[in-house]
């Protein structure tokens, strides 16, 4: 599961190898070279200097309960230990999806990159004692620079956004830095205190699972920008049954989110069916809600339901048009 990029990050790192370059254990203070790197760009705010030995507690960059595949190895431009994230079965199925801050801190660069490198939308937070998460590709950006975060909050969404004339699939390039002088200050990623399976892994999200009485997520936001909920469908206690639609490009989404058993991984589902065409649904095991399943559905009778707990809703074909 998960489509890898196959593309360069970086123009001018189209040739560069895939095989894994310095060990974590290069100083943090390596010398950067005299000319400007294009993938160290500069921070548009600076924040006050912490010290600290110990590295942020990071957890996966996306919502808790869903599962994605990290790749290291399938990109020419990868320098180091940087991951391309995917988890859908085809090139666009993660276009607008949710990202999260890994650890709580300080956005110091939010920025399309424009033609200085093939970042495009990029999230930069810094974690204090030299520490540094980049979130890269990003189709929109949900923070401003100087903003403070905390770890879970929603940063933006996935993207194929680069540089002019790099054409990628929409994925999410993260990598996890200390100190200077790229690319030797690139670190292994770890989430949840275990170290990342390179060069290829498949994870399901613990990132804010435990925070709150109520479920801190809502059916629009998972969904994205646009989108309104058109209806709904109590789920007996366990949860609800969104269906969401978004006018500027006629397609629906689904959502179940589950209002009992918060932060614990229980049986849930979303689908969504498009008259005339396969359903489309999301199952398993989730903390926190199942989907978002979405389906162009401009000028079609849709069916949409969803389980949560051992109560369940099917619709008929309706919301047509």
């Amino acid at each position: 599961m998960g489509f890898v990029l196959l593309a360069g990050l970086v123009g001018g790192q189209g040739a560069a190898s895939a095989t894994l370059a310095p060990s974590p254990s290069a100083s943090p203070s390596a010398t950067a070279s005299a000319a400007p790197d294009p993938n160290d760009p500069p921070d548009q705010v600076r924040v006050p200097e912490v010290s600290t030995l110990a590295a942020p507690a990071f957890q996966l960059p996306f919502p808790c309960g869903q599962q994605w595949t990290g790749n290291s190895s399938n990109s020419s431009a990868h320098q180091s230990y940087e991951i391309d994230f995917n988890r859908g079965s085809t090139a666009n199925a993660d276009l607008g999806d949710t990202v999260v801050a890994a650890a709580a801190g300080t956005v110091v660069i939010s920025a399309h990159q424009g033609s200085t490198n093939g970042y495009g939308n990029l999230v930069k937070i810094d974690h204090g004692g030299g520490w540094t998460s980049y979130y890269a590709h990003l189709n929109a950006r949900s923070v401003s620079a100087g903003a403070q975060v905390k770890q879970g909050q929603k940063i933006g969404t996935v993207g194929n956004t680069s540089k002019p004339g790099n054409n990628i699939s929409p994925h999410l390039h993260y990598e996890v830095r200390q100190g200077t002088g790229y690319p030797g200050n690139i670190r292994k990623a770890t989430f949840g205190g275990v170290t990342f399976g390179y060069p290829t892994q498949t994870l399901t999200s613990k990132n804010s699972c435990s925070g709150g009485s109520g479920n801190p997520y809502t059916a629009a936001g998972l969904c994205g920008s646009g989108y309104k909920v058109i209806d709904q469908a109590a789920l007996g206690t366990a949860g609800t049954a969104y269906l969401l639609y978004n006018s500027a490009n006629g397609t629906n989404c689904a959502v179940t989110l589950k209002k009992t058993s918060l932060g614990k991984a229980t049986a849930t589902t979303a689908y969504l069916e498009v008259q005339g065409k396969a359903r489309a649904s999301d199952s398993g095991s989730f903390a926190y809600y199942a989907g978002p399943v979405r389906a162009a559905a401009s000028g079609k009778c849709v069916k949409w339901g969803g389980k949560a707990g051992s109560s369940s809703y099917d619709s008929p074909f309706e919301h047509c048009g």
